[in-house]
């Protein structure tokens, strides 16, 4: 991979972290994260941010519980813990590793470390923005490649757009918004064409709610391809969105190349107790997940019973034809208490809905079914 734009060399501790205070500001200011502004109504059905409404393992609950003498300590000692177990867990070592303040710190550091005004950053459209957001920051430019028809990754399309000014290629797999997959041998050939010159960045926050047998984590990629990076979060299948802690699995030169633009003390003892007692709790994440699974079959039977489209989706969320805009859709939702997703400028007929519990999703269906009628709009 090439050198990092920014070194320890260039700039000092201040200056990073003067840097990522001004990204912050920009994209918590900007339209696709300005939501957050809105007061969630008292017993709103909340499926709106791809959360786990099932919440964190009864052990990591436990340990936040008994986390209060830890403090006035700083997390340094299990922060050592949390990597190892992360190592574990993904078959490689501790100098593999980072961790971030959710994984949107992860997507960060690596704009920061390989992004600069005369880089690129090429990703799909549309995709999670994080990576867009801060990209611009660092003065890059974007090179958005549009979905197929079957709203998936254009991954010929994105390797023939890498160049030696690419500096970051995303991929996230399974992607936000569309919830859909490419398949480990689709990636595997990307990656080979892909310069090794561009961090080829996966983001496989949604990994554990896929069940197609094609696809795969591309962390055992790594050793052979060392300018892949995987960005992992414990926001979604541990259930610990609120709590803030992703990490980074990559060669040691790649994170390293990462690691100065982390904010200082980026981790707390709260959110590292939780996390160590969550990869302690696989049971826990086998019955989360077919709990997720189940509820998300059985929504897609009867969206295909009414006729609708939808997206093949593997995460737990999915995305819904409603034949016109929906931000008035959204609206007509939020009155009735239920909160789904925003708007997606190019697929602005497109309503995104997590997949809440059993019965918050027999309350969406029957919303949907009566908001959007399966023979079209309802007259207003």
């Amino acid at each position: 991979m090439t050198k990092p734009i920014y070194s320890r060399r260039d700039f000092s501790r201040a200056a990073i972290q003067s840097l990522a205070a001004a990204v912050a500001v920009p994209y918590l200011q900007s339209p696709a994260v300005d939501r957050h502004a809105v007061p969630t109504p008292e017993g709103a059905i909340r499926i709106n941010f791809n959360e786990n409404n099932y919440g964190p393992s009864p052990k990591a609950l436990e340990a936040l519980a008994n986390c209060g003498p830890l403090a006035c300590r700083y997390p340094f000692i299990a922060d050592v813990q949390v990597v190892d177990a992360i190592a574990r867990a993904t078959g490689t070592k501790p100098e593999n590793i980072i961790l971030g303040c959710g994984s949107s710190e992860i997507l960060r550091v690596a704009d920061e470390a390989f992004l600069g005004p005369d880089k690129n950053v090429v990703a799909a459209e549309p995709t999670f923005e994080a990576v867009l957001e801060f990209a611009g920051i660092a003065h890059a430019s974007a090179v958005k490649v549009p979905l197929t028809a079957d709203h998936r990754h254009d991954l010929p399309r994105m390797a023939a757009a890498c160049t030696s000014k690419t500096g970051v290629v995303y991929i996230c797999n399974p992607n936000n918004p569309t919830g859909t997959i490419v398949s480990r041998n689709e990636l595997a050939d990307f990656v080979a064409k892909v310069p090794t010159t561009t961090l080829i960045l996966v983001d496989e926050a949604y990994f554990d709610f896929a069940d197609d047998p094609s696809y795969s984590s591309v962390i055992d990629m790594i050793p052979a391809h060392p300018n892949v990076v995987v960005a992992r979060t414990f926001s979604k299948i541990y259930g610990l969105a609120g709590m803030r802690l992703g990490y980074a699995v990559g060669t040691k030169e790649a994170v390293d190349s990462m690691r100065p633009y982390l904010d200082q003390e980026n981790t707390n003892a709260a959110v590292l107790a939780a996390a160590l007692a969550s990869l302690s709790d696989q049971e826990n994440v086998a019955a989360c997940r077919a709990k997720f699974i189940s509820t998300r079959n059985w929504l897609c039977s009867e969206l295909k019973k009414d006729g609708r489209a939808f997206t093949n989706s593997q995460a737990n969320f999915i995305m819904i034809d409603v034949g016109t805009d929906v931000h008035p859709i959204v609206e007509q939702f939020a009155k009735r208490k239920i909160l789904v997703g925003r708007r997606f400028p190019s697929m602005n007929t497109w309503l995104r809905v997590s997949i809440g519990k059993q019965p918050e999703m027999e309350s969406f269906l029957a919303a949907l079914r009566e908001i959007v009628p399966a023979g079209g709009m309802k007259a207003a």
